[in-house]
């Protein structure tokens, strides 16, 4: 789906000075899923699984500040935790209460965050489905660019990215038979670049570095989960995959664990019909 058609039924909010576009699709008499997407990309990720959730539960998503078409401002402390803050000020806007989670890449740990606030007196959470993502940061594996947009000459290395390199590194994620079209790559290369976004991906980076300094709060909602978890895993995820949900399943209780053998790290759009399924499923046991 071209972003033009998918942003069209979006609306936008403004926060902290800066507007964040959204899109609320409430169901009469059933709970809304807030979905929330992960780095480099936006709420675009979500295409593929939205109609289908949609017949069953209203949905919610929005692009996080600095994604997407999302304002991206330059100089600005941007932390999975800000993040937070921001989707929970979201569920307000919208007056979306108790919802579930489904979460993905950059966005499992806004997740965690958000879990980690319930014992705090957040608003309720009903339940968090994972998608890949670093959940365990001793389990993160991160690629060559991801390094090294970490280091010190991460924004050189940010200008540096063209849109051929970009499709290799990103293509690299994903299973071999589940590979993205060539105009998959361009719209999220386009999704990086709008609003001169480029340069601050290294900015965004940062959450590396903030999942290991959090690791104790973050891990604690996987040991001690406030709310029913699922994980559904692409297993030829070279960053998050197999690996990973071994991990989860060990330190999690009574585990609930989703493999999708044959795909990698953006299971939403290498298998959307397996993945909403699951989450389904998952959503469904616990109305």
């Amino acid at each position: 789906m071209d972003p033009a058609d998918w942003y069209a039924d979006y609306d936008h909010l403004t926060w902290q000075g800066h507007t964040i576009p959204y899109r609320y699709e409430p169901r009469s008499g059933a709970p809304t899923i807030l979905l929330i997407h992960g780095y480099p990309t936006a709420s675009w990720d979500w295409y593929r699984i939205w109609p289908t959730l949609g017949k069953e539960f209203g949905l919610l998503a929005f692009d996080m500040l600095g994604f997407g078409w999302a304002d991206k401002p330059r100089k600005h402390p941007y932390s999975m935790r800000n993040q937070a803050d921001l989707a929970f000020d979201v569920l307000a806007h919208c007056d979306v209460a108790d919802p579930h989670l489904l979460v993905h890449d950059y966005g499992v740990s806004v997740g965690q965050e958000m879990l980690a606030r319930l014992a705090e007196g957040a608003p309720r959470l009903r339940s968090c489905c994972f998608l890949n993502g670093g959940l365990i940061p001793d389990q993160h594996r991160p690629t060559l660019i991801q390094k090294l947009l970490a280091t010190p000459a991460g924004p050189l290395v940010a200008r540096a990215i063209s849109r051929r390199g970009f499709g290799r590194a990103f293509s690299q994620v994903f299973g071999p038979n589940t590979q993205p079209t060539a105009a998959e790559l361009d719209i999220c290369w386009s999704l990086i670049e709008r609003n001169d976004g480029r340069p601050i991906i290294a900015s965004l980076i940062a959450y590396m570095a903030e999942r290991r300094e959090f690791r104790d709060r973050w891990v604690g909602v996987l040991e001690a989960p406030p709310v029913p978890l699922r994980l559904v895993d692409g297993a030829l995820d070279p960053v998050s995959g197999r690996h990973l949900a071994e991990e989860f399943a060990r330190i999690v209780p009574n585990a609930d664990v989703v493999i999708l053998d044959d795909v990698g790290h953006y299971p939403q759009l290498e298998a959307p019909e397996r993945v909403a399924d699951a989450a389904l499923a998952f959503f469904r046991s616990l109305a």
